[in-house]
């Protein structure tokens, strides 16, 4: 009786030391001085999780850790992003990534072509590889779920400003841009892209080919409303960025009649109708711009002979003559092949 009574004293005793020791860390002077973000990797020892409070967090990270260890803690089952902010308390610190409470982390995405840039932006920003991320997106089975194909999923991940834990898995990033998309296709939307004779899918790819026109986000919706006349007359697209697309390099300046040749679905010069998909990832004011787009006659584009970014217009192939005649000899003149 006496030994039990011997050992409860003793336990109650290391519990206060325990706990003195935890109010004396946590509320005795140190504190962070700035915000901070600390990444909790998979299968970081103690020792290296130890390092990196005390880099990033001085005395206040030790005194975290110290709080941390008294207290116990299962790292791979905290893995995560944590923002420290100014002037939390060691204490504090070490309750909130004991429990798992972590800071969501922005996700921005804009100015992207293909899905390597994605999945790179992803990488960058995630604790998502960039192989993880194209492995899941050129799976033709991951992309059935959402009635894609590998071609088309750009069409249903929109650029903007987004939120998500740092060890987001990969389907559950996609399962929320996905979701966004959908929200942004509205019954009235989608009616406006069945009077043009277009999917929503369609209607992205016309965007995107429509941005690497111009970088005139006032004229866009002209350019979408041109190729959709091609569509319709049953005439090529013969869009200069799907053969860019194709061969791989954006930094072409002017088209030859070579390049027009090569083999690729994505070569509109070649192939009729809509390239397999967008050749870029498109913003969702390029989709209204050509949803609400005024009707038109034009049929014919050329840059505008005073390099303004801008196009001249045209419905008919003399007038387009004339226009592209006046660019070219302006090409000449400045030497640009």
């Amino acid at each position: 009786m006496k030994k039990s009574i011997k050992i409860l004293i003793t336990s109650a005793a290391v519990v206060i030391v325990a706990a003195a020791a935890i109010w004396g860390l946590g509320f005795v002077y140190n504190r962070a001085s700035e915000p901070q973000m600390i990444y909790l990797y998979p299968n970081t020892s103690e020792e290296a999780f130890a390092d990196t409070l005390r880099v990033k967090l001085g005395k206040t990270g030790e005194k975290a850790w110290t709080v941390m260890s008294l207290l116990g803690v299962d790292l791979n089952r905290r893995v995560g992003a944590y923002r420290i902010e100014e002037g939390e308390t060691p204490i504090n610190i070490a309750r909130r990534i004991r429990n798992g409470q972590q800071t969501p982390v922005k996700f921005t995405f804009n100015n992207v072509r293909t899905i390597e840039q994605f999945a790179e932006r992803v990488s960058d920003r995630l604790m998502i590889t960039k192989d993880e991320m194209l492995a899941l997106l050129r799976d033709e089975k991951f992309c059935e779920k959402y009635g894609e194909t590998p071609a088309t999923m750009p069409a249903i991940l929109f650029p903007d400003s987004y939120e998500f834990y740092w060890n987001v898995k990969p389907d559950r990033l996609i399962d929320e841009l996905a979701s966004y998309s959908k929200r942004f296709w509205t019954d009235e939307r989608r009616r406006k892209a069945e009077a043009l004779g277009l999917t929503p899918e369609e209607v992205v790819t016309v965007a995107s080919i429509a941005e690497e026109e111009s970088a005139k986000r006032d004229e866009r919706g002209k350019i979408g409303r041109l190729y959709i006349n091609r569509l319709q007359r049953g005439m090529p697209l013969q869009a200069d960025p799907t053969v860019k697309f194709a061969i791989g390099d954006f930094g072409i300046r002017r088209i030859t009649i070579e390049m027009t040749k090569y083999d690729s679905p994505y070569n509109t010069y070649r192939y009729a109708g809509l390239p397999p998909g967008p050749i870029r990832f498109v913003e969702k004011a390029t989709i209204d711009n050509i949803l609400n787009s005024e009707p038109s006659d034009y049929i014919y584009m050329c840059a505008k002979e005073d390099f303004s970014g801008y196009h001249n217009f045209a419905a008919s192939y003399a007038e387009h003559c004339a226009n592209a005649r006046r660019y070219h000899i302006e090409l000449n003149k400045r030497g640009v092949k």
